[in-house]
């Protein structure tokens, strides 16, 4: 009898420590594991098509596109970077790869995230000057110099914003407040300096992306009624149609009409921008609180 409870207290034990290693119960560690992966797939091959398709198609390789491309990177890495490592920190609550790697992570994670918003900050400017400075904007497309002067501008104030801060809070304040089996910012309980942060990282982004929004909105609204008072009201527009042709043909001058049946194939493709962009101000405006109420809690 004794040998036996022994035996079923042995095992018991083994049992425990096994589950003692993941913070969640086994169901739910598997859920999380399968949900992560999933995410990690989906943004890996998703953004690596991004990439192959600007590679291979070299029609695409165009000023706004390359903005596409920085952000497909961005997110090409966070997929196949960031979350891979976050996956058994997070299942486990343990970091075990070592203080370095731990700060390289972090540095890395910080920077893609940045860049991803600064990218989606940087793409809703660029839609904003194809909408109300559409000529300049077009005679500039085959300027990729200054896209890629944009895009290393996002990626050096993306490191600004929290890379000294990660490598060197340590070394300002004298001693590390991490404990040996954690991974996370030094200044991860530090109330102010991650609400300056989320000010510069999400706030601004907000309002910037919002008031272009705002102002493609305007200016589509403002050339749409525009659109309509340029037509007679009493006149049918198959009649204007047909009246167009045979004056221009019979003057030998180019169609009028056709430039005026561009407009609303171009006004759809602005109302399709605005909503784009709609879309990623609520996106962006969701992050912001989320965040803004994490950092409550932390204080």
């Amino acid at each position: 009898m004794s040998e036996s409870n022994s035996s079923t207290h042995g095992s018991k034990n083994a049992s425990s420590g096994v589950q003692s290693t993941f913070v969640f119960s086994g169901t739910v560690s598997g859920i999380l594991m399968a949900i992560m992966v999933t995410l990690v797939v989906v943004i890996v091959l998703g953004n690596a098509l991004v990439i192959l398709a600007f590679k291979v198609d070299k029609s695409l390789r165009r000023q706004c596109n390359y903005y596409f491309l920085n952000l497909a990177l961005a997110d090409f890495f966070v997929g196949a970077f960031s979350i891979p490592f976050y996956i058994p920190y997070i299942l486990t609550g343990r970091w075990t790869l070592g203080r370095g790697l731990c700060k390289l992570w972090i540095v890395i994670d910080y920077l893609l995230c940045s860049a991803s918003v600064f990218n989606i900050v940087l793409i809703s400017y660029d839609r904003f000057l194809s909408v109300t400075r559409a000529v300049s904007y077009r005679a500039g497309q085959s300027k990729t110099h200054q896209a890629i002067i944009k895009i290393i501008a996002v990626w050096v104030l993306a490191f600004a914003l929290y890379g000294p801060a990660i490598i060197f809070w340590e070394l300002v304040v004298g001693q590390s407040h991490v404990p040996k089996d954690k991974c996370f910012a030094e200044f991860y309980h530090s109330w102010s300096f991650l609400l300056s942060t989320a000010m510069l990282e999400f706030f601004c982004p907000f309002i910037s992306v919002a008031f272009f929004n705002l102002s493609i909105y305007l200016n589509i609204r403002k050339r749409r009624l525009q659109a309509q008072l340029h037509l007679p009201m009493n006149e049918p527009a198959s009649a204007q149609g047909e009246e167009s042709q045979t004056s221009s043909a019979s003057l030998g001058k180019p169609d009028p009409s056709t430039s005026r049946a561009a407009q609303p194939s171009r006004l759809s493709r602005d109302r399709k921008i605005a909503k784009f962009l709609a879309i990623i101000v609520l996106t962006i405006s969701q992050l912001f609180l989320l965040f803004l109420g994490l950092c409550c809690r932390l204080d």
